[in-house]
């Protein structure tokens, strides 16, 4: 039987938090899901296919998108949750006052320089939104822009792996799976 413990309220209080946070915004797919799924489903790949358990990753993973899209401070991630999760939670955040083009460029620039906790939680990531562009793309992406950020993600793995092969592995089929859905798109 799985045991409670004191990090089990801190995944409680970073899940009500990202929650709070993201509360009015959607994922851009024809449902509009709630943005907070897309959190919980990182943090839930991590748990099942990549096999962590490392609560200050799992933890990192809930509240990945709160200082990038979001009004989260630094602060106040620090303040709730201490430093070491808000240095992961950084590592994998966008710099938006950038372009777009320059934040995806420093991220595949970024990938192997970047911590094994943030690989993984990077990885994570982009399996949940290569997953989405399956299962419930964005409804404004053209296929051009679907096949556009399958060739991204693709090369920003490149610079994450050998931290965790179920991620990798599952990341490649999942790729595998999701060009030949777009390409049947074109038939």
């Amino acid at each position: 039987m799985w045991q409670l413990n004191e990090n089990t309220g801190i995944l409680l209080k970073a899940l009500r938090f990202a929650a709070e946070k993201h509360c009015h915004q959607r994922r851009k797919d024809v449902h509009a899901s709630p943005y907070i799924n897309h959190p919980i489903q990182v943090a839930e790949t991590l748990w099942v296919i990549g096999g962590v358990r490392d609560y200050i990753l799992i933890t990192a993973a809930l509240l990945h998108d709160t200082l990038e899209d979001t009004e989260a401070t630094s602060e106040e991630i620090n303040q709730l949750f201490g430093q070491e999760i808000l240095a992961l939670v950084q590592e994998v955040t966008d710099d938006r006052t950038l372009t777009k083009l320059e934040r995806k460029r420093l991220q595949i620039q970024h990938a192997p320089l970047i911590s094994n906790s943030a690989k993984q939680l990077k990885l994570a990531d982009k399996i949940c939104n290569v997953s989405d562009i399956i299962d419930s793309p964005p409804q404004t992406w053209s296929w051009q822009r679907r096949w556009d950020y399958l060739t991204w993600s693709e090369q920003v793995i490149d610079g994450l792996r050998g931290v965790n092969p179920s991620l990798e592995i599952h990341f490649d089929q999942l790729l595998v799976q999701a060009r030949h859905f777009l390409n049947l798109q074109m038939q």
